[in-house]
């Protein structure tokens, strides 16, 4: 059995079944949303992307956590969404000024902190010089908000021993959060 349209046409039906051998030719239109559901899709299924980036330098020696100007917002779509976020601090400097210190970055949802000291970087000599070391930092958090509503995410620094300066983002080479709405 063959199903043809010739000519101009519109199909329009809430359940349309084709089976056998079917052709449809000439010029038609199909009408209505054609989209996927995200609830309709398998879990682990990408349902949206969302990237943020900061270039302006910061330049602390705060002892406390300070935002490193880095964020992102998202609103997942379903309760049951999990966001993969990964974060890349390409340029950071630490300046010694002391004998043995060290930085931490931690991550945030709003103003909670989810993964406290991802990374932590130090410096250590035997005697007080003057000296700076220059590293990038790149971390991944698969997070789990049970929300709708939309969030932000961000990262803090501190020093967590010494008291020499940090420097994180430059211009030309921006540091990037990326968050990845996951099906669960």
């Amino acid at each position: 059995m063959a199903l043809v349209l010739n000519g101009s046409g519109t199909i329009q039906s809430d359940d349309i079944t084709l089976s056998g051998n079917a052709n449809v030719t000439g010029a038609f239109a199909v009408t209505g949303d054609m989209g996927i559901a995200a609830a309709d899709l398998p879990t682990g299924s990408i349902l949206q992307v969302v990237q943020g980036s900061n270039t302006t330098q910061l330049i602390t020696t705060s002892t406390s956590y300070v935002d490193t100007g880095l964020s992102a917002s998202i609103t997942p779509s379903s309760t049951s969404s999990k966001i993969l976020v990964i974060v890349s601090h390409p340029t950071c400097e630490k300046r010694n000024d002391d004998a043995y210190n060290s930085i931490n970055f931690r991550l945030l949802r709003e103003a909670t902190v989810i993964s406290s000291d991802p990374i932590a970087y130090g410096i250590g000599q035997t005697a007080p010089t003057v000296m700076s070391l220059m590293f990038s930092v790149s971390f991944n958090y698969l997070d789990s908000p049970s929300t709708t509503s939309a969030i932000t995410y961000k990262t803090q620094i501190h020093n967590s021993s010494g008291t020499g300066q940090i420097k994180v983002q430059r211009s030309d080479a921006p540091s990037t959060i990326t968050l990845i709405e996951v099906a669960g």
